[in-house]
């Protein structure tokens, strides 16, 4: 347990230097915004692709594992906006706390960090469920908000879901791996390099923006931000190691994975979403500061558990 807290202890640390690097404003917001641009659309991206081109479609998607996570999700989003309902709390409201509940920091945190603990069999998980995060979850969240807003479902709605999953470089990329895997022609040295050396640039400088992005966020609204780190941190968790170790059965190494995937902290792109959508920005705001905060003690828990199987 103390080797694997401190072999999680330095992503943690980088974490950490971004964050007192924000508040001392030696890295203020726009620089933040720049560096996780890069990681976005460069750094992280590369290292997707180099993933994806490793990798075949089929073992992106193994159908049990496909389910065992969505059922896990879609449980966790319904029972947290019919908390949310219970409090009298609108639609738009509902939805927002149940992406918070739900969508992990996969991308920034997830793909660096698990990838190193659990070893390479562990990227056709976490990949999975950065798609099925960026695919369904936002797609769901969309329709919801728009319904919620309008009263109706756009028929033009389809099109502007596929717009945007078409511009994530993140999706774009595990894409294009995927198709030159498929293509079974083998990637070009040179290009294998500039791939490698521009993906070692993801781990630390997504580390650091996560950290300085948390630099400006106040813990407001402990009672409900409690409930909703709750929900992350530890319903998400239990509920994916039901799914996957007694109801669908997924392999033992996958499921060890699927569930250290879903035990990270609220991810930082659902803060995104509540201020685009003015809906409860706060509160996320605080949810993803708790929850990162907690994580450093809850995620070392998880891996050691899933380690043994």
């Amino acid at each position: 347990m103390v080797e694997i807290f401190l072999k999680t202890l330095p992503f943690f640390a980088v974490i950490g230097l971004g964050f007192g690097a924000g508040r001392a404003g030696a890295f203020g917001p726009e620089a933040t915004a720049w560096l996780t641009k890069f990681v976005f659309y460069f750094a992280l991206s590369a290292m997707l692709f180099g993933f994806a081109a490793n990798l075949s479609l089929g073992d992106l998607f193994q159908m049990r594992a496909f389910s065992a996570y969505l059922w896990a999700c879609l449980v966790l989003y319904a029972l947290v906006m019919g908390v949310a309902f219970l409090r009298r709390r609108p639609l738009s409201e509902a939805t927002i706390e149940a992406h918070t509940a739900t969508i992990g920091n996969t991308g920034f945190l997830g793909v660096p960090m698990l990838v190193v603990l659990l070893g390479p069999e562990s990227v056709p998980a976490v990949l999975m469920i950065l798609t099925i995060d960026l695919i369904v979850f936002s797609s769901l969240f969309t329709m919801l908000i728009t319904f919620a807003r309008e009263g109706r479902i756009s028929p033009e709605l389809p099109g502007i879901l596929l717009r945007a999953v078409g511009k994530n470089p993140m999706v774009m990329s595990m894409a294009l791996g995927l198709l030159w895997s498929a293509s079974g022609v083998p990637l070009p040295g040179t290009i294998n390099d500039f791939m490698v050396l521009l993906g070692a640039a993801a781990t630390p400088c997504a580390l650091f923006a996560i950290g300085a992005s948390l630099a400006d966020k106040r813990a407001e609204r402990l009672g409900i931000v409690s409930w909703l780190c709750f929900g992350k941190l530890v319903l998400h968790p239990a509920l994916v190691a039901l799914a996957t170790l007694v109801i669908f059965r997924v392999d033992p190494v996958t499921a060890g994975v699927m569930i250290a995937a879903s035990a990270l902290p609220v991810a930082g792109n659902v803060f995104i979403l509540a201020q685009q959508y003015q809906v409860g920005p706060a509160r996320v705001s605080a949810a993803i500061l708790i929850s990162t905060v907690i994580s450093i003690a809850t995620i070392p828990v998880i891996i050691a558990w899933v380690s043994g199987f």
